[in-house]
C-alpha cells in the first residue's frame, strides 16, 4: 500500500513539474530540446535502430491487445452482474494511474519539444503573416525547381522499392545539411518500414514516430515520390521538431540539401501542393497560372496521388482526422491538421532573409 501511494506522489509530481516546466520555452529549448532529448533519443536510436522491424510497432499491437482484453473481461462482468462500487473505484484507479504513467513518459521521451522555441527561433527567423504577393514569388521559385528537376527525378526512381536506398538517402541528406547547420546534425539511424503501411492508407497517414522507442516509421506503399519528403519529416521528428510545421521545415531543409533529384523533388512536390492550397483560396486565376507552368512529370504524379488516396478513402479516415486534428491542438498547434501546411509560413520567412536562391 505505502508503495502504491509513494508512485503515486511521485509520478503526480512529475506531471505538475513537466506541466509547470512547459509554460518557459526558453527553458524548455536550453535545458530539454538542446540538454535532456538529444541524450535519451540517441540512446534509444542506439538500443533499437539496428533492429530490421519496428520495436515500436509491436509494442503498439500488444497495448491494443491488452486493451481489448480488458475490454472483453470487463464487459463479461457487467453482464454478469460481478461489478460493485469497490471494483469501479480500482478501474478507475488503474486507468488514472496508466494515464500519468503515459503523459509523464511521453513528455520526457519527446513531448516538451511541442513547447520549445524550435526552427525559427535557431535560424532566426521571422514566422509571421504574409501577403499573396510574398506567396506567389515563393511558389514561382518552387515551380522553377520542379521544372528543372522533373526528368532527373523520374531517372531510377524504382530504386527506391529498396528501403535502404530510401533511408540511406534521407540519413545523406541530413548529413548535407549538418555541414551548413550543426543543429541538424543526425548520427544513429532508426528509421524503418511502418508494419501497418497498408492500414495506414485507409487511415490516411504517410510516416509517424514513436516517441516510446525512438522510431521513426514510414509508410512504403504510398507512392514513391512521397517517400523521400516523408522520410526527411519524421527524422525532423527524431531531432526534436515536434510540431508538424517544424518537422516539415526541417524535412524541407534536409532533402533540398540532398544530391539525389528525386529528395528534391519530393520536397518540392509537397511545398508547391501546400502553398497552392493557400493560393487558390485568396486568387484562384494566379493559382491555375502556375499550374499551367508545372512540368508533365508534375502533374502525372499529382494525377496518381491524387487517385491513390481516391482509392482509400473510407468514413473511418473522416474521424481519425478529427481525433488527429484534436491531439494536435492539445499540443501547441491549433491549425489542427493545417499545421502541415503552416510550413508555408517558415518558408516564406525563409525566402525574405536568405532569397530565391536558398528556396
Amino acid at each position: 500500500m505505502w508503495r502504491k501511494k509513494t508512485a503515486w506522489f511521485i509520478l503526480l509530481g512529475l506531471a505538475i513539474g513537466i506541466k509547470i516546466f512547459s509554460l518557459f520555452p526558453d527553458a524548455v529549448e536550453r535545458y530539454y530540446a538542446s540538454g535532456f532529448y538529444p541524450v535519451i533519443s540517441k540512446l534509444q536510436r542506439i538500443l533499437l535502430g539496428w533492429l530490421p522491424f519496428s520495436v515500436g510497432d509491436i509494442f503498439y499491437a500488444l497495448v491494443i491487445v491488452w486493451l481489448l482484453y480488458k475490454l472483453y473481461h470487463t464487459t463479461r462482468r457487467i453482464v454478469k452482474k460481478q461489478t460493485t462500487k469497490k471494483y469501479w473505484l480500482q478501474a478507475l484507479l488503474q486507468v488514472g494511474f496508466a494515464v500519468l504513467i503515459v503523459y509523464v513518459s511521453f513528455n520526457l521521451l519527446w513531448g516538451l519539444n511541442y513547447n520549445r522555441r524550435g526552427v525559427a527561433y535557431q535560424l532566426g527567423l521571422k514566422v509571421q503573416r504574409y501577403s499573396k504577393n510574398d506567396l506567389v514569388q515563393v511558389m514561382q521559385q518552387v515551380v522553377i525547381r520542379l521544372n528543372v528537376l522533373d526528368s532527373a527525378s523520374h531517372v531510377n526512381r524504382e530504386a527506391l522499392n529498396r528501403k535502404r536506398n530510401l533511408f540511406d538517402g534521407a540519413t545523406s541528406a541530413y548529413g548535407q545539411l549538418k555541414q551548413h547547420d550543426a543543429h541538424f546534425a543526425y548520427s544513429f539511424r532508426s528509421v524503418k518500414p511502418s508494419l501497418y503501411s497498408y492500414l495506414g492508407n485507409y487511415l490516411g497517414y504517410t510516416g509517424y514516430y514513436n516517441p516510446f522507442s525512438g522510431e521513426a516509421q514510414v509508410n512504403t506503399t504510398v507512392p514513391l515520390f512521397v517517400q523521400p519528403f516523408t522520410t526527411c519529416h519524421e527524422i525532423g521528428h527524431q531531432l526534436g521538431y515536434a510540431k508538424e510545421n517544424e518537422a516539415n521545415f526541417a524535412g524541407y531543409l534536409s532533402a533540398k540539401s540532398s544530391t539525389d533529384a528525386l529528395f528534391r523533388y519530393s520536397v518540392y512536390f509537397d511545398l508547391y501542393s501546400y502553398s497552392r492550397y493557400y493560393l487558390y483560396a485568396q486568387d484562384s486565376v494566379t493559382a491555375k497560372q502556375l499550374d499551367a507552368q508545372l512540368p508533365p512529370g508534375f502533374k502525372t504524379d499529382y494525377k496518381e496521388l491524387r487517385q491513390f488516396i481516391k482509392k482509400y478513402r473510407n468514413p473511418i479516415e473522416v474521424i481519425i482526422d478529427h481525433l488527429y486534428g484534436q491531439y494536435l491542438k492539445a499540443n501547441e498547434q491549433p491549425g489542427g491538421k493545417l499545421s502541415y501546411n503552416e510550413v508555408v509560413a517558415w518558408l516564406v520567412a525563409y525566402y525574405k532573409k536568405f532569397g530565391a536562391e536558398a528556396i
